[in-house]
């Protein structure tokens, strides 16, 4: 089986690859851009970019993703538009925003959206824990070197296999292999 990975991150693709390889599904990755519609939920820019791919480029059996990381004391800031400000003010920005504030609790979402086999599939994920004081570690991409799940580590400073097990993406790609091998198990079916 195979499925393309619609993104312009390399290192999401990367996650993908590692956590389906087991279920002997190929990611391919794809470049191709799509609305984004702007709304305050990850599903519904999920759901609509989905659409218009299925619709509007005639795409089937591809994975897309919106994840945000959602700051408490900041309002849930930078939520959806996490890309954009990671583009824009980056981790320095963030952690100048948190500046002086003792709460730094926040949490990673991941809301994945599947075509396969002509069926629309859609999972959430959440991690919760911390902004961390500083910048650490190499590993990863985006946010991951200032957020950390067990107010130890960095995203940035644990290896990919870990991540994967606790992440938002990781929590999320573990309820979409259960809709996949639900799917394959149909498939199999006389």
């Amino acid at each position: 089986m195979r499925l393309s990975v619609i993104t312009s991150n390399p290192g999401k693709v990367r996650e993908y690859e590692r956590c389906f390889e087991e279920l002997g599904v190929e990611m391919v990755h794809v470049k191709m851009p799509y609305d984004e519609v702007q709304s305050s939920e990850l599903e519904e820019v999920v759901r609509k970019g989905m659409d218009e791919l299925k619709k509007k480029k005639g795409m089937s059996d591809f994975i897309i993703d919106d994840s945000g990381l959602f700051i408490g004391q900041l309002g849930g800031f930078p939520g959806v538009w996490s890309a954009y400000v990671q583009k824009t003010i980056g981790n320095g920005g963030i952690l100048k925003l948190m500046d002086g504030i003792s709460d730094r609790s926040a949490v990673f979402k991941c809301c994945i959206g599947c075509n396969l086999m002509g069926k629309d599939i859609i999972v959430t994920g959440t991690c919760g824990g911390v902004i961390l004081e500083k910048g650490r570690g190499t590993e990863g991409f985006g946010y991951d070197p200032i957020f950390s799940h067990d107010g130890v580590r960095s995203f940035a400073e644990i290896p990919l296999d870990e991540k994967n097990l606790v992440s938002h993406r990781g929590i999320a790609v573990g309820l979409l292999k259960e809709e996949i091998v639900k799917c394959q198990a149909s498939e199999d079916k006389p």
